[in-house]
């Protein structure tokens, strides 16, 4: 199973479409608070996230608490400043996808951590960036598609 890691989300609707995304393709969330918006029950359910109660949900009170989690396991991070595109590495069982925040995108002492494995998906049009439930979606197939999921 494949992990998808947000790094303190801030828009509510990217991480529903997000949750949606992983129920379909069987991936694992992960959420680094602080987070911008509510997850109580009342607000899933508001939210019209029938497919939540499917999700395989973990929240981590902060980052340092992911980083307990994560132990010496080597993510992917995406982010524009990377030079490997999305389609290039070889994805296996159980790898790690972490996305930024909406606005900041990634701290600079993660990316710096793992130079190797910061990738990216080429723009080729006049945009600063993707929408990240956009980005989800294409890097979380490419690395399903990868794993051999879609075989079974």
């Amino acid at each position: 199973m494949l992990h998808v890691v947000l790094y303190q989300p801030l828009i509510p609707p990217n991480t529903g479409n997000i949750g949606r995304q992983c129920v379909g393709l069987d991936a694992h969330l992960h959420l680094i608070k602080p987070l911008g918006f509510d997850l109580d029950e009342h607000a899933v359910r508001r939210a019209g996230l029938d497919y939540w109660p499917h999700l395989k949900l973990t929240v981590h009170d902060s980052p340092e608490d992911f980083l307990v989690w994560l132990q010496d396991r080597e993510p992917w991070l995406v982010s524009k400043f990377g030079k490997a595109h999305y389609y290039e590495p070889a994805y296996v069982d159980e790898d790690i996808l972490i996305f930024g925040r909406e606005t900041t995108g990634l701290p600079a002492a993660w990316t710096e951590r793992w130079p190797d494995r910061l990738i990216s998906i080429p723009i080729l049009g006049q945009i600063r960036s993707f929408n990240l439930a956009n980005a989800v979606a294409v890097v979380l197939t490419e690395a399903t598609k990868q794993i051999g999921r879609f075989d079974q």
